[in-house]
């Protein structure tokens, strides 16, 4: 018995989405589109039940802030954004993140496929079967890689502007954080974009963060709370802050997930602002004698857990 419903809603609505659907892919698929004035007239229907037109004679400051052109984003700020890829993505962005506040947004039976149509169109791969719920958050979006059969809960913050890949299966929890970009803790400005990447069929879960150039393998669990700053090898249980592998799955029954996902090495770090081009050094040390702070630290060796199922 599978631990998931298969939920219907009535034929009547299913049409009116699935048409509406197709055509809004159809419509961001075609060169001509103006996105920015697809998305405020968009809004303008999901947010206020309203034409455009309409809402901008009675209401103008609610109505030109629904439109992508007046308004920016956090992204637009930074150095390492590209201008032209995220101009094309922006009033995409602006949809996601306004549609997740309406009644629509928070419909499943509506809300999952627009954002998997979105994400077709943002992202720089996305497979089928793409799940997205609400208030999920990008830093540019052009720089997801996602694969087959993906799960991304409420309230993430997929920070991509360094590049970020989700391997086929991976699941990633409510509230979770996942970094691309690190700043020297003595120069703010002296940025570093590092990839991270999810392997097939790991999972992230809640409140974790996974910081930029981490790899968490195949098959791997981050758990709850964890603060990820490493590899986590194929099967590992990370836990604590610092995160550190303490338990393995036992797989071996299942012959499953025998992928590293830590050989997918994303490439070397590049430097996001021109005037610190060169690699950040390193930056700190360990008081000369303070108690509870050894140099070396004894980790135990990792139990090997029955995996469920």
């Amino acid at each position: 018995m599978p631990w998931l419903r298969a939920l219907t809603i009535p034929d009547d609505a299913a049409s009116a989405f699935g048409s509406f659907l197709h055509d809004l892919d159809a419509q961001l698929a075609d060169p001509a589109t103006d996105r920015a004035v697809l998305v405020r007239d968009l809004l303008a229907q999901f947010v206020y039940a309203r034409p455009y037109e309409a809402l901008l004679a009675d209401a103008p400051l609610a109505a030109l802030n629904l439109d992508p052109r007046h308004v920016t984003l956090e992204a637009e700020f930074y150095a390492a954004t590209d201008p032209e890829q995220f101009a094309r993505v922006k009033p995409l962005l602006w949809l996601w993140k306004n549609f997740d506040t309406s009644p629509a947004g928070q419909s499943a039976s509506f809300g999952i496929d627009l954002r998997r149509v979105l994400a077709g169109h943002v992202f720089r791969r996305v497979g089928r079967n793409f799940k997205c719920w609400p208030h999920v958050e990008f830093s540019v979006g052009y720089n997801m890689e996602v694969g087959n059969d993906v799960v991304v809960h409420r309230h993430v913050l997929l920070d991509d502007i360094g590049g970020i890949v989700l391997h086929d299966g991976a699941s990633i929890s409510d509230y979770v954080n996942v970094y691309s970009h690190t700043h020297s803790v003595l120069d703010m400005p002296d940025v570093t974009l590092r990839p991270t990447v999810i392997g097939r069929g790991a999972r992230v879960t809640y409140h974790a963060t996974v910081l930029a150039g981490s790899v968490v393998s195949d098959d791997a669990m981050v758990a709850t709370g964890a603060l990820v700053r490493g590899p986590v090898e194929p099967h590992g249980i990370a836990m604590g802050v610092p995160a550190r592998v303490t338990r393995l799955k036992d797989r071996a029954a299942f012959g499953v997930y025998t992928v590293d996902s830590r050989r997918d090495a994303p490439p070397e770090a590049r430097k996001a602002n021109p005037d610190f081009p060169n690699p950040t050094p390193a930056q700190t040390r360990l008081p000369d004698s303070v108690p509870g702070h050894p140099e070396r630290i004894e980790l135990p060796v990792p139990e090997r857990v029955q995996a469920e199922g």
